[in-house]
């Protein structure tokens, strides 16, 4: 019998129960139905088996006491939210899991408000059996020598630099992480060892180290909002007036690239762009998207060091580091860093994986972001409608 990957259900990435409170408040009844896209050219049918077992497993899982009074000293979950949390657990039902064309295909239908945990454990268990599989020879003090000489470097350019001190990273890897105990690794040795190490998307460690829970909203929030609103231009708008709603004062960094940056700021008007207190960055090119956010700012003669940018596409330690250097006292920066972290060590080949929403209310959604790559629709004439409310 095997020991399930996945013992806790904090062992998520916080902006899924941010997202899930707010659904909890205001779309109880909306149906969705999200699906697995493996980007890398690499099959993973070998690992059914195992992820069905995985998944009857977290079905088993529910929320402690201690659990829910961890989360209730965060200041961002109302009462009654904790409260469905205490008697809250996924359901295997939801959750489908087949081959097709030769490849993993899992789909998870059902409330938003009840499939929205699955995603971050479930790419979690895919990574972790799939590395496994194809390195078991691979240790956590291989992942955290790795680090540590990174470290050391960035130590010593710190110490030649004023303009360094102010750099700051979180650690964004729990859903491509080579696995949890190297996750673990890294995350503690980070605590214990880099005074640039600001907090953990990862609700657990967080608990653990008494650490910094970051992160806002995911692409989903937006992508539902385009079934949620009346006119799919008012999409985006909606969805960001909607989170203000639920999170008036916390919470203020906007993602921006689920149509792309050039809409998205179209859409963020000078009462939103004062309201958000900063925007999040999570494809295309990192410098260009910057300098507008800057200007979009200026434009509205709002300071642009009264506001935040985080980075987190693809990132290692050093391009976070460039992208610091470059906006240093124009604006505040910071950088969520994942699989550069929890997934990179010289014999892995890093594994491209999402699960993304795909309908809501039974109608399709999509993302197109910033960068072609990262599309995904499979209605062509609903894609073709929704470039069209966005003038691209």
């Amino acid at each position: 019998m095997h020991t399930p990957i996945i013992s806790s259900l904090l062992d998520t990435d916080a902006y899924k129960l941010n997202m899930q409170q707010a659904i909890f408040h205001h779309y109880p009844d909306v149906v969705a139905t999200a699906e697995f896209h493996c980007r890398s050219d690499e099959s993973l049918v070998s690992l059914k088996t195992r992820l069905e077992f995985e998944i009857q497993s977290l079905a088993n899982l529910s929320f402690t006491e201690s659990d829910v009074t961890f989360l209730s000293t965060l200041g961002l979950y109302q009462s009654d939210y904790l409260t469905f949390l205490s008697t809250f657990s996924l359901s295997a039902d939801h959750v489908t899991v087949s081959i097709e064309d030769k490849q993993l295909a899992i789909r998870i239908e059902g409330k938003w408000l009840d499939i929205i945990l699955w995603e971050v454990p479930l790419l979690a268990i895919i990574c972790e059996l799939r590395c496994h599989e194809k390195y078991p020879d691979t240790h956590a003090t291989h992942a955290v020598e790795l680090l540590d000489n990174k470290l050391n470097a960035l130590s010593a350019h710190s110490a030649l630099s004023n303009a360094d001190k102010a750099f700051q990273f979180v650690d964004f890897g729990t859903r491509r992480r080579f696995s949890k105990a190297v996750h673990h690794a890294i995350v503690d040795h980070l605590v214990h060892h880099s005074i640039h190490f600001a907090g953990t998307s990862n609700l657990l460690l967080a608990a653990k180290h008494g650490i910094p829970a970051v992160g806002t909203q995911a692409h989903e929030w937006f992508q539902a909002h385009q079934q949620l609103a009346g006119d799919l231009a008012d999409s985006q708008q909606i969805a960001l007036n909607r989170w203000l709603q639920e999170y008036p004062t916390k919470l203020g960094i906007a993602l921006t690239d689920c149509i792309n940056m050039d809409a998205f700021l179209k859409d963020f008007t000078p009462y939103l762009s004062q309201q958000f207190s900063g925007l999040r960055h999570d494809s295309g090119d990192p410098i260009t998207w910057g300098e507008k956010a800057i200007a979009h700012y200026q434009g509205l003669d709002i300071n642009p060091m009264e506001k935040t940018l985080i980075f987190s596409d693809g990132l290692t330690l050093e391009k976070a580091l460039d992208i610091h250097h470059h906006f240093s006292g124009r604006i505040n920066t910071s950088f969520g860093i994942g699989t550069q972290l929890t997934c990179h060590l010289p014999e892995v080949e890093t594994l491209n994986i999402v699960i993304k929403l795909v309908t809501c209310n039974g109608k399709p959604v999509a993302k197109i972001s910033d960068e072609p790559g990262k599309s995904i629709c499979r209605d062509s004439n609903y894609l073709n409608a929704l470039k069209k409310a966005f003038n691209i």
